[in-house]
């Protein structure tokens, strides 16, 4: 007999079914053993009944008293309408039950580290990732998870029906500073040099206008050695990468603007849009109209189901930092200034004052999304690297390849990088990023379950020729 699913039982009234699953509950009431089945599609109850005269169900019923929580087991069984005033209305299968026939125990369970049933909210972060596999056993984790996969698979489709094309790009790169600190990885073929694990696919998909792809996108794995918060996840995180050629800003906004429409009206049904269309605010107006580049414009901020997104535009190029004595990009090097700004960026004139094609995607006072038109003519992109305080050599050496790319044809280009954990986070109104992450790391910087980073052999490092100094 082949398996049945749960959620496909109210259907088959009448009907001889097999179940795979775990045990939620058992309530034993005597000769009638109740249990709640579930599996990944929902819950279902399975009575077991004791009949004087039926050896084989007495038998099951004894075993069925052994049952705990969290075995797994098979039961073959016959659906039944339950009476109206015995249906539970709290489950989609609370008009029938399950008469056991056969029960088979696949796996049985230790005694749980701690209850399933609850949120979890308020256990330590140390336990729940250490027990991880437990804690997805959540019906909201499990439903966290589930979300996240359709939001990927609507992007992904949507993309892929506005003529974007899906390209890996590689994870083992060159280190670039493009704001975060690298995670770095030893050559062993090259003793002595490093790959670094990208930040994000920022050059390869730049490169990838030059080769003519013209719409590129990827669910891409970035890497940051960056200090943990609640809205942003140490290590490592997941980003709807999009590149355009012959663009422009309100293009990229357009189309972000659409697709995060029709995403939210297709799974997020009970959500409702502060604007109908969503706004266009200069970083000047954000920074003296609410203090900050990331406003929450929801009307009512106590409503869960309130969602203001809009956009901030025409960020600074440039900004200073007091410490270091010297200019950075603000967002990352690769933003285009505005057009009125290229001479005076060029005479390195009134650097403060320059303003950029950079644009973020903010929802309810969390920046979401991040992007620019880029600059796509070597000299200029040199002179930036230069105000930046980098030397002829290292421009070279870090960006050569970018600057020599630029030489063969390259189009006018812009993209912007979506940030998934953080959009579901506030979707599916979670507090932490790693709500909705199926193994986060800790804010130590561990992984969850396995413990890494751990030491290397003496036999890896003496094969990566890699010693470790000692204090």
């Amino acid at each position: 007999m082949e398996r049945t699913l749960i959620k496909e039982t109210p259907k088959k009234i009448g009907e001889e079914v097999l179940l795979k699953g775990w045990v939620n509950t058992r309530r034993d009431h005597g000769k009638i053993i109740f249990i709640d089945l579930r599996d990944r599609t929902g819950i279902v109850q399975v009575v077991f009944t004791c009949l004087a005269d039926d050896e084989s169900r007495r038998a099951r019923t004894e075993e069925a008293k052994d049952l705990r929580s969290e075995w797994v087991v098979e039961i073959k069984g016959l659906v039944k309408g339950r009476p109206e005033n015995l249906a539970n209305p709290k489950l989609e299968t609370g008009k029938i039950e399950i008469e056991a026939k056969e029960l088979n125990v696949l796996a049985k369970a230790e005694e749980l580290p701690f209850e399933i049933e609850t949120d979890g909210l308020k256990l330590n972060e140390e336990t729940r990732l250490r027990y991880r596999y437990l804690d997805l056993r959540r019906s909201r984790m499990t439903r966290n998870l589930r979300i996240r996969n359709k939001v990927i698979k609507f992007i992904r489709d949507y993309l892929n029906e506005e003529d974007f094309v899906e390209v890996e790009t590689p994870i083992l790169t060159k280190t670039t500073p493009e704001g975060a600190r690298d995670f770095l990885v030893p050559s062993r073929l090259q003793p002595g040099n490093f790959y670094a694990l990208p930040q994000s696919p920022q050059q390869y998909k730049q490169l990838l206008m030059v080769a003519g792809l013209e719409k590129y996108f990827q669910i891409a794995r970035c890497f940051r050695d960056e200090d943990p918060r609640a809205d942003r996840a140490y290590g490592e995180f997941s980003q709807v990468d999009i590149e355009m050629s012959f663009t422009s800003r309100e293009e990229v906004l357009s189309l972000v603007e659409k697709m995060t429409k029709e995403l939210v009206k297709k799974y997020f049904t009970e959500k409702k849009l502060t604007f109908s269309e969503f706004p266009r605010i200069s970083y000047e107006e954000a920074i003296t109209k609410y203090q900050t580049d990331k406003p929450d414009l929801r009307k009512d901020k106590n409503d869960p189901n309130e969602l203001a997104f809009c956009f901030v535009v025409d960020f600074p190029l440039f900004e200073w930092k007091e410490k270091e004595n010297r200019w950075d990009a603000t967002h990352h090097p690769f933003t285009a200034p505005k057009p009125e700004a290229v001479s005076d960026l060029m005479a390195e004139k009134n650097l403060g004052d320059l303003k950029s094609l950079q644009y973020d995607f903010v929802l309810n006072g969390f920046e979401i999304s991040g992007g620019s038109i880029r600059i796509t003519d070597p000299e200029v992109q040199t002179k930036v690297f230069e105000i930046m305080g980098h030397t002829k050599e290292k421009i070279q050496q870090k960006f050569g390849h970018l600057l020599d790319a630029f030489k063969f044809g390259v189009p006018p280009h812009g993209g912007i990088a979506m940030g998934i954990d953080r959009i579901l986070m506030v979707l599916l109104n979670e507090a932490n990023l790693r709500e909705v992450i199926a193994f986060p790391m800790t804010s130590s910087g561990q992984t969850a379950i396995m413990e890494a980073p751990t030491e290397a052999s003496p036999e890896q490092l003496k094969e990566l020729g890699i010693k470790i100094a000692t204090k």
